[in-house]
């Protein structure tokens, strides 16, 4: 009973018993392919005084893709050049009648601020007169 204990526990539990077959039946795991040895590229320290160190001249042909890029004339860069002047100006102006417009309702606030200003003195003199009229005549009643 004990042999049979230990067996049980040392087979594996994923195993396939259904069907009868052990774990050395499955298809063994893929091996990856070992990487190429690489040569070390050794430093990269050259004195300061090398001809390897600096800007190497190109004398690149007339049918290579670099000299191929498209590149702008003189006509393409006068014309973006204008271009950018007039909506630049087109900016300026708009900035411009902005700037008008806000000056005229700054002036038109200030005009109804000193119209209400004196509106309001007006209005606070003519209080003062009522309200001195009306003591002249609340004594001169009390006198009689």
């Amino acid at each position: 009973m004990g042999d049979t204990a230990l067996h049980k526990t040392s087979s594996p539990d994923w195993s396939d018993s259904a069907s009868g077959m052990s774990f050395d039946m499955h298809p063994s795991k893929p091996v990856r392919p070992s990487l190429p040895n690489r040569q070390s590229s050794g430093t990269m320290v050259v004195p300061r005084d090398s001809l390897a160190v600096g800007p190497i001249d190109l004398n690149l042909g007339p049918d290579d893709v670099r000299t191929m890029s498209p590149r702008r004339t003189s006509e393409d860069i006068q014309a973006l050049g204008k271009e950018a002047r007039e909506e630049l100006q087109r900016h300026a102006k708009a900035l411009q009648d902005s700037l008008v417009k806000l000056f005229n309702r700054i002036e038109a606030v200030k005009e109804e601020h000193d119209k209400l200003d004196n509106n309001n003195r007006f209005l606070q003199k003519y209080i003062g007169d009522l309200m001195s009229t009306s003591k002249i005549t609340s004594t001169g009643r009390n006198k009689k």
